[in-house]
């Protein structure tokens, strides 16, 4: 694989942008590419990179259109020889098997924060195979989370939820470390409408507050209904890691569409 294309799809994870890497896995004879040979394609009918070209490729381009819609990998053989009965007019005289690999978007969580609950959420987050991205200002503890987590030093969270347009299977979790940056951020979330779940951290009493607030803004009492606060499921959870079990198991019911 080459750097460019390496890099394309790396930033199409991080985009959570479903795209299928197709690598010719093996060949024999004369072939147009040989083995190693990759490209991507996307749903929206972009590709990059090239296996070849021609009606072999366009075969290929239509298998992983399909193996994305169907959430599964392909091994295919295709002949290369006018002789067979499925060579599509090919005359190279090989043949070359295809490996399609969709590169499938996991369920995204969104922590605005990165105080102690916070980063106890995140861990359990990462253990469960989520797409994490935190939002947070101080930058010293955006150093201090797992690998694999994608960080945004903004200023202001309720600027960086406003500027994504979100997804059913994506999930907002505000914990921050003041009632104000959670109030504007949850304010920015249900401006913002598409994600699959939007859950606020506090006591019931800080909930009460926040949500008067809103209403001051002309937030309706329909949007507020949406809201998970306080955030996660009542097991009696106390200590930062308890909290994050919670809120993991209410966040995974609800992007399943399971019964919390």
């Amino acid at each position: 694989m080459t750097d460019a294309l390496l890099e394309e799809l790396l930033a199409a994870r991080q985009a959570r942008k479903p795209c299928a890497l197709v690598t010719v896995a093996a060949t024999k004879g004369s072939v147009p590419r040989e083995a190693g040979a990759k490209m991507l394609v996307y749903l929206d009918g972009l590709t990059s990179g090239t296996i070849g070209g021609g009606k072999f490729e366009a075969l290929a381009i239509a298998d992983a259109f399909l193996c994305l819609r169907e959430k599964r990998s392909l091994l295919k053989t295709f002949p290369l020889r006018e002789d067979e009965p499925d060579s599509f007019g090919a005359i190279c005289g090989g043949e070359a098997t295809i490996l399609i690999e969709p590169q499938m978007m996991r369920e995204a969580l969104f922590v605005v924060g990165a105080g102690h609950c916070a980063q106890a959420i995140v861990r359990l987050a990462v253990e469960c195979g989520l797409f994490v991205q935190v939002i947070e200002d101080r930058t010293e503890l955006l150093e201090t989370l797992p690998a694999g987590v994608l960080r945004e030093s903004a200023a202001s969270a309720a600027e960086f939820i406003a500027t994504r347009e979100w997804q059913p299977d994506e999930a907002i979790v505000i914990v921050s470390r003041n009632h104000e940056l959670d109030r504007d951020a949850l304010a920015s979330a249900l401006r913002s409408p598409g994600a699959g779940y939007i859950g606020m951290i506090g006591s019931t009493r800080k909930v009460r507050h926040v949500f008067e607030q809103l209403r001051a803004q002309g937030v309706t009492g329909e949007a507020l209904a949406m809201v998970h606060a306080p955030i996660g499921l009542d097991i009696g959870a106390d200590s930062p890691s308890e909290i994050a079990v919670s809120v993991l198991a209410e966040v995974l019911a609800i992007l399943r569409k399971r019964r919390p």
